[in-house]
């Protein structure tokens, strides 16, 4: 088959191109679990499978159909497999521990709690399951509804998560003619090993000898707690619990090593009360518990670190430089053995064995999507979702911005791609700030806009990684404090004119999209300038100080602007889209999710009526059910189709007669 012969990914494909995570590699490195979400048309969902890889069988789906599955764990003798898996009907639907042996055992439910699951670990001697859940509503809060109905009282109603264990019969130990024989005898009452406490667990982690469990807790489970997280300690022999006092904002990542005498973690690097004003930057730390030393072994890395196993070889370690995702293990002095390439790839998740010697991890070379590999050996072939289809080529431009400041992005163009042509440009802008763009091929890092689809029909697409996006550096990281927006279009701008220099791009055919973080750029962009041709908000804010009033975070813009709008009304005013509303004229597609509690549609409400009262082309989407994603990839094809449209529209001029009903 020719190129002329070929098309790029539909709309559909894009969003049937299945996502890989949650890989786990067995203790004896021979298997790899990991699971595998894909679109459910028919029951217009997506879906959760465990896969399964045999160095024996190859690949095949441990869970099918209607039965899903997560967060798979090897048990630690490698004969046994548990995930977490839905059980009941509709809103009653709740996640419970179950587990499958590879002796015919068959599925078992393990645990059956009211709220479900949220996390769990095999003990290490294999002969049970920590795991945090739900506490029990109040009997208070009960009677309280019983007297006068259902009422909140704001930030103090709630229910915490905490760590529960409960004991199998392990299989292994039983003799072959025992009743046990086939069975797991699981007590029916499990035990709560921090009952009465009031804390919210987020993660946490098991010494390898089972005598101490490390966790990160926060105060509730509000979003506003995510800052005031606590590290404690869990003796299991005496049931002594400890809080250590960190000074820091602590990540929620971390690992204890398998003796239990130190743990390691990512925090910030200065006190905590200093992030209430100003943008958090990261370390990692290594704390013992006995003498109570603390060090930072990583002096020189200039990046997040996200601790993952401590085996007998170091602690396995995740990190981000620039567009690349890397692993390494890291000795307590310091010195860091890369596991992977040092450029050209993106590692989303990575699984070692307890000795060190086997790695598993799922990997996206530049222009490719995820694959897993065992011991650097390729054992899935996604890439294949690709045959006999045309695929944007992506890489990875800088450009200078304002105060000579190096800005990079990546740059899809066609296969058959003319430098000596100039091409209409979209400019998509990733969320966060604290986020990147990648040169990789992935579903789960572009749900909303079809960047296949713009290619095929005659775009080139820049993502860049403005001020602010994560990989590059603490400092890069915070060159957008107190100057959002404002900052964020002179890099994009900025992008724009290199591209347009450099003679393929047309200045008069220049539309901006993004979501969240991606959507207030946008919105900025919209009201602040004439640049663009076509402007999409997805999920945007457009006044910081309505938005501060209402969202579930408002540290997060503290954090950025230094002070709240009623001591500084001034920054929160200059930063904010709507401010520019006056001189705003660029046709504007609004797309929101009905239930999103971190951007609540009051920005959006605001936004659409303004602009209209401009006398701007405006369409204002509200996505029923949705939070900040959809959970109906037939969702997705609507946000997809509704952009492609109204770019085709005011920038090729094109139909825009099918925008209500996506014919």
């Amino acid at each position: 088959m020719s190129i002329h012969e070929k098309t790029y990914l539909t709309i559909e494909e894009l969003i049937s191109l299945p996502t890989l995570s949650g890989i786990n590699i067995s203790e004896d490195g021979k298997n790899v679990a990991f699971v595998k979400n894909t679109a459910d048309w028919a029951g217009n969902k997506y879906r959760n499978h465990i896969w399964i890889y045999e160095k024996s069988q190859g690949c095949y789906a441990l869970t099918t159909n209607d039965i899903e599955g997560t967060s798979p764990l090897w048990s630690p003798d490698s004969r046994h497999i548990a995930y977490l898996s839905s059980v009941g009907d509709g809103e009653g639907k709740k996640y419970q521990i179950f587990v499958e042996s590879f002796d015919g055992l068959g599925r078992v439910q393990i645990t059956d709690e009211k709220e479900g699951v949220s996390k769990f670990k095999w003990d290490p001697a294999g002969k049970g399951f920590y795991y945090v859940a739900q506490s029990n509503e109040s009997k208070q809060i009960k009677k309280r509804k019983e007297l006068y109905g259902d009422f909140e009282h704001v930030g103090k109603d709630y229910q915490n998560h905490c760590l529960y264990y409960i004991e199998i019969k392990n299989i292994n130990e039983c003799p072959e003619d025992s009743s046990y024989a086939g069975k797991f005898n699981v007590k029916t009452v499990p035990h709560q090993l921090t009952d009465g406490k009031d804390f919210h667990i987020y993660e946490f982690n098991i010494s390898n000898n089972g005598e101490k469990v490390v966790f990160m807790a926060a105060p509730s489970p509000s979003g506003e707690d995510e800052q005031n997280l606590d590290l404690y300690i869990l003796d299991i022999k005496t049931a002594e619990l400890q809080k250590k006092y960190v000074d820091k904002l602590l990540g929620t990542s971390v690992c204890i090593s398998p003796e239990g005498s130190k743990i390691c973690y990512s925090a910030s690097i200065r006190e905590k009360n200093y992030y209430k004003t100003h943008i958090r930057d990261t370390t990692l730390y290594i704390y013992d518990l006995y003498s109570g030393e603390l060090n930072q072994p990583l002096t020189d890395f200039d990046s997040t670190i996200i601790p993952i196993r401590w085996t007998a070889k170091g602690i396995l370690i995740k990190w981000q430089n620039k567009t690349n995702y890397l692993i390494g293990l890291l000795s307590e002095n310091g010195p860091v053995e890369m596991l992977s390439e040092k450029a050209d790839g993106f590692i989303l998740d990575a699984s070692i064995t307890q000795e060190g010697n086997h790695l598993s991890y799922s990997k996206a070379a530049a222009n490719e999507t995820f694959e897993i590999y065992l011991d650097e050996k390729k054992i899935t072939n996604e890439n294949s979702f690709f045959k006999g289809k045309l695929k944007s080529n992506r890489e990875v431009i800088s450009w200078k911005s304002t105060s000579d400041l190096e800005i990079e992005g990546v740059l899809s163009t066609p296969v058959d791609f003319d430098p000596n042509k100039k091409y209409p440009l979209l400019i998509l802008i990733h969320g966060g700030p604290n986020w990147a763009s990648f040169p990789i091929h992935s579903g789960c890092f572009n749900e909303k806009y079809p960047v296949e689809q713009y290619i095929e029909k005659g775009f080139i697409v820049l993502e860049p990684n403005y001020r602010g996006s994560s990989g590059y550096g603490n400092e890069f990281l915070k060159a957008n404090y107190r100057n959002m927006g404002i900052g964020d279009y002179q890099d994009i701008t900025s992008g724009v004119d290199h591209l347009v220099d450099m003679g393929f791009a047309d200045k008069d055919r220049v539309g901006i999209m993004g979501w969240s973080q991606g959507g207030y750029i946008s919105a900025f962009c919209s009201t602040y300038c004439d640049r663009f041709k076509a402007v999409s908000v997805g999920g945007g804010i457009t006044n910081w100080s309505n938005h501060y009033v209402n969202t579930d975070t408002p540290y997060f813009i503290k954090m950025y602007l230094g002070k709240n709008p009623w001591n500084d009304p001034e920054i929160y005013s200059r930063t904010s889209p709507i401010t520019y509303i006056k001189s705003a004229c660029t046709p504007t597609l609004i797309q929101h999710g009905e239930k999103d509690a971190r951007v609540p549609t009051t920005n959006v409400f605001e936004l659409y009526q303004a602009l209209r009262d401009m006398e701007v082309d405006t369409e204002l989407i509200i996505f029923k059910g949705m939070a900040y994603s959809s959970d109906q990839p037939g969702m997705n094809v609507a946000i997809m189709k509704q952009n492609l449209i109204w770019f085709s529209h005011y920038i090729l001029g094109e139909s825009i007669e099918n925008l209500r009903f996506l014919d």
